[in-house]
């Protein structure tokens, strides 16, 4: 599920209500998830760990065995794209792409039921943002875990999500509901140009992102 809507809506403190990052001030949140995992729009990565250990953190504070859990961060970190070199690096020696990598590679090695997307892929070039599309999807049903992210970008959400929800601001709320019913693998760049094309004529998405009414 993708969560789109225009900046200070409320998508990101949602999506941190939902991760029980903030207590609700009024109401409550049911979440039925065991296992939820987070990426950050930043990779957030811990600056003394090398990379092995960032992808590790999670299984660390479970409690597995150092052995345990450096061979599972191994094999899902060259899964991503990582190299066997890039484990022994502390991440101030990565690019930003081998960065959000090992960001992906931590989020998936908890063998998460839930992840938490927030805006994880904005800050990348075309290129990088298209694997780590590939690797999410991959990894996603192998897994068989839920994704809620949240983004700004229509085609993104096009792209990966089975359902878009829209939400508008002030106050922050859901205005409109899509669901979309062509598998993620036969969705290709003329497709997620087209649909985005329709997206945006709807009214009620033009609304919720203050787009002018269509002559």
């Amino acid at each position: 599920m993708a969560l789109v809507g225009p900046s200070g809506c409320g998508k990101t403190t949602l999506l941190n209500l939902a991760a029980d990052l903030l207590d609700p001030w009024e109401g409550c949140i049911d979440c039925r998830f065991e296992r939820p995992a987070m990426m950050f729009q930043q990779p957030r990565l811990l600056p003394w760990k090398r990379t092995r250990d960032n992808i590790a953190l999670g299984l660390k504070a479970a409690g597995q065995p150092r052995a345990t859990r450096h061979a599972a961060a191994e094999t899902l970190a060259l899964k991503m794209g990582l190299t066997a070199d890039d484990l022994d690096k502390y991440p101030s020696a990565l690019s930003g792409g081998m960065q959000s990598r090992a960001a992906l590679a931590r989020a998936f090695a908890v063998q998460p039921d839930l992840l938490l997307l927030d805006e994880a892929f904005s800050a990348l070039d075309i290129g990088l943002k298209s694997e780590l599309y590939q690797l999410l999807a991959s990894e996603r049903v192998a897994s068989g875990c839920a994704v809620l992210m949240i983004t700004h970008d229509l085609m993104e959400a096009i792209r990966l999500a089975d359902r878009i929800l829209v939400m508008a601001g002030s106050p922050g709320r859901i205005v409109a509901e899509r669901a979309i019913r062509t598998p993620v693998a036969e969705r290709d760049e003329d497709w997620v140009f087209a649909r985005t094309a329709e997206f945006i004529r709807w009214p009620d998405i033009r609304a919720a992102f203050a787009l002018p009414e269509r002559a």
